[in-house]
């Protein structure tokens, strides 16, 4: 099994984190100006605090969880594919997504999301 590049260890770490429903951990991963989006360019949160703003409320839920599918690696970027289970206003469900990470002196720099239908419950 090839070993795991930097980048691929931060990515992990950071779903690990948020398993966990550890925000302090998973916002460890994040570089300071790092920004979300929702693919192909939506900003959705730009640097660490308003990333923080956005997950809070997420990592409250008692059934966030994300399975990894898939992961592909090349260079700086890491691609999950992922089956993400949490509570959405209409209640209890799962989405299909997958996510784009930038990775830059060891600390996610971007992410860019791709949702796919969620299903409620």
């Amino acid at each position: 099994m090839p070993e795991k590049s930097a980048p691929e260890e931060v990515v992990q770490r950071q779903l690990e984190a948020y398993n966990a429903h550890d925000l302090a951990g998973w916002l460890a991963t994040y570089a300071d100006d790092a920004r979300q989006f929702e693919y192909p360019a939506t900003l959705l949160a730009d640097g660490i605090q308003a990333i923080r703003e956005r997950a809070i409320g997420r990592f409250a839920e008692p059934n966030l969880h994300a399975h990894l599918r898939e992961r592909s690696v090349i260079g700086n970027v890491v691609i999950d594919h992922e089956d993400v289970t949490r509570t959405f206003p209409e209640g209890p469900g799962t989405m299909e997504l997958v996510a784009i990470y930038q990775v830059v002196d060891g600390k996610i720099k971007t992410v860019s999301f791709i949702s796919f239908a969620k299903q409620v419950h």
